[in-house]
């Protein structure tokens, strides 16, 4: 009997096989014109494009697709763009940027397998949007999705300090609007009182809220039923402040001396209501509420979606700001964010010789693809929306 599984022949010394040098890919990537409501982000600002044409890519922009940012099109075409108004021109490139997700419409317009990187925003979804993706056996990649080396989310992360930081900004405004605020002044002023600020919530929002309070002057209140991330805001923070484990009691004690309440929570699929329409009527006469995760659900029961145009609305004395998209307010800085995050990756992709070879080479990419040539390879939201899918590990490796 012999000792080993193996035959003979599996016994010979083998021909080593060695990975085959990547070839260095060129892009031919089209950006058009954003046409979902209160959108004013771009993915790539002209000097992003100025890079990616400097290595040889190729990128199409739809007239006027900057404007909203402050970009022209002169400085995208001094960039080295391709100008055009045509949008189904723009589409049949092989890479698509976009800021908020294709619509059917636009979808129709694009070429089978196509790359798509976009934002998905999956509580807005609708089945037929991934059907649509199949038909079409496109490759799309999230930005939410998109993995750093340290395993945390850029996107998400930069979005969410851009938002912290404007939430404090737009309260301060709110308050001396000679409408509805009171006249005050957010901050710390000798012989006065200091404002009062609650946030709801011990995240990146939270911290950069907490941050931009702090800097102005004013007490600031967190409250978040995570000890660990209560902690990692006072650290990274550098200093000690109020923090509480969410309980009714305090909480209300705490909402009814504010000035300023910021909900930064995030649920798994909705954000819990923390503060019911009673706390709300406790509050100070004028007091300013932003709920910030209002797009998940809001954290405050008396919250209702409200616009860029239209941001504001008054229930119970207090003033209520629930614009989900708070980011697009500030397009230029957001465009800035995104593009920081989009175009080293493009050009990393193109050095790693395409697509496929960048999944291979980057698990930070390989967590963004959510379908990939009309596969679906997300479990999250084939649970979500009953759809079959493949683990995109044993399509690549």
């Amino acid at each position: 009997m012999p000792l080993t599984p193996f035959t003979k022949q599996q016994l010979l010394p083998q021909e080593e096989k060695l990975e085959v040098s990547r070839q260095r890919s060129d892009l031919f990537i089209g950006v058009p014109k954003e046409t979902s409501y209160q959108e004013r982000r771009i993915c790539l600002t002209p000097d992003a494009v100025n890079s990616l044409t400097a290595h040889g890519h190729r990128v199409m922009i739809e007239a006027g697709a900057g404007e909203s940012s402050s970009y022209s099109d002169k400085e995208y075409s001094d960039a080295g763009a391709e100008i055009t108004l045509d949008t189904k021109k723009v589409f049949s490139c092989p890479v698509i940027l976009k800021v908020e997700p294709p619509t059917e419409k636009e979808i129709e317009m694009m070429k089978q397998q196509t790359l798509l990187i976009s934002a998905i925003q999956l509580k807005t979804q609708k089945k037929e949007y991934f059907e649509a993706l199949a038909a079409k056996k496109i490759t799309a990649m999230a930005f939410e999705f998109i993995k750093d080396e340290d395993g945390s989310y850029p996107a998400v992360k930069l979005l969410s300090e851009i938002a912290g930081t404007a939430s404090v900004l737009i309260a301060a405004e709110l308050m001396i609007n000679q409408k509805i605020g009171k006249g005050l002044l957010l901050g710390n002023i000798t012989g006065v009182p200091p404002t009062e600020v609650v946030i709801i919530g011990a995240g990146t929002v939270a911290e950069f809220a907490a941050r931009t309070a702090i800097g102005l002057g004013a007490n600031v209140k967190v409250f978040d039923n995570s000890i660990t991330k209560l902690r990692r805001l006072q650290n990274n923070l550098n200093q000690r402040i109020f923090t509480s484990t969410i309980q009714e009691k305090s909480l209300l004690k705490a909402l009814m001396r504010c000035d300023v309440a910021i909900g930064a929570m995030r649920g798994k699929n909705r954000t819990p209501i923390i503060v019911s329409e009673t706390m709300v009527e406790h509050m100070k006469n004028g007091a300013v509420i932003i709920d910030v995760c209002i797009d998940t659900g809001g954290c405050f029961e008396t919250s209702e979606i409200t616009t860029h145009e239209k941001p504001t609305f008054i229930k119970n004395e207090v003033v209520h700001y629930c614009v989900p998209n708070i980011p697009s307010r500030y397009s230029k800085t957001a465009s800035m964010s995104l593009s920081n995050i989009i175009s080293p990756f493009l050009l990393q992709m193109a050095e790693n010789g395409g697509l496929e070879s960048s999944i291979r080479c980057n698990t930070g990419f390989k967590n963004g693809i959510y379908f990939y040539h009309g596969l679906l390879t997300n479990r999250l939201i084939a649970d979500w929306f009953s759809l079959s899918y493949r683990d995109i590990n044993l399509i690549i490796f």
